[in-house]
């Protein structure tokens, strides 16, 4: 399944390489700081311990791995892919004094590791972002061993009319406070468009089963306006 904004070409690449810089300001500003909170959510759901090995696809700054360290030690193996150079230099600044973390240039769609080795697939507001939602899900199904776990956190759709119409004039300003910020907006009217376009959270699982996935559900948070998607490969 080929996301038509996302295969542009250039686009994704050239959003991130504008706003890697100021992504976790960002990301503070537009979600008033519950992003951070969303990301612990997914850890606490997932429920790791100790010897479990993780990979975070679309890790940006690192983020997910630093919670999933606090959470399990600081031995944890933990793969983090990320198609932007950017963004995992700024990610190994942030956790520079652990040697079990692996860092890898690359995209979903196409993952350089093997198959059947991770406990854990985390994915953060990056499925949204790939060419082809399929070709991930599959990658993500390939990499997990039997009896592991795929999550993806990721904008969704608000059920609430009420919410849901107070969410899309507050999306309005995003690209005049990413203007403000990181001195342009077009990456944040990017940013509204990829949310607007992605599928909805029963359209997920869907493709989710299409990959092989089972037991699979999803939970809401803040109403819809980010849900969490879990599978598990048998």
């Amino acid at each position: 399944m080929q996301q038509d904004l996302q295969n542009k070409k250039g686009l994704v690449q050239s959003v991130f390489n504008q706003v890697y810089d100021q992504y976790d300001l960002m990301n503070d500003l537009m979600s008033l700081g519950i992003h951070r909170m969303w990301k612990k959510n997914l850890i606490s759901m997932m429920n790791p311990s100790i010897n479990q090995k993780l990979i975070d696809v679309a890790c940006g700054t690192g983020d997910i791995a630093k919670i999933y360290l606090k959470c399990v030690g600081k031995e944890a193996e933990i793969a983090c892919v990320d198609p932007n150079n950017g963004m995992i230099n700024i990610a190994k600044k942030k956790l520079p004094n652990y040697k079990n973390l692996k860092w890898y240039i690359s995209s979903a769609e196409s993952l350089p590791v093997s198959s059947n080795i991770f406990d854990f697939y985390t994915i953060s507001f990056g499925l949204r972002n790939t060419k082809n939602i399929k070709k991930s899900l599959k990658e993500a199904y390939r990499v997990l061993k039997p009896g592991g776990r795929f999550l993806c956190l990721e904008f969704s759709k608000i059920q609430n009319a009420n919410l849901n119409n107070l969410y899309k004039k507050y999306t309005r300003l995003i690209p005049e406070i990413g203007k403000i910020v990181v001195g342009k907006k077009e990456p944040y009217q990017y940013l509204i468009k990829s949310i607007e376009n992605f599928v909805n959270q029963h359209e997920l699982i869907e493709l989710m089963h299409e990959s092989k996935f089972v037991k699979c559900d999803y939970t809401n948070l803040s109403g819809g306006i980010v849900s969490i998607h879990s599978g598990w490969k048998i």
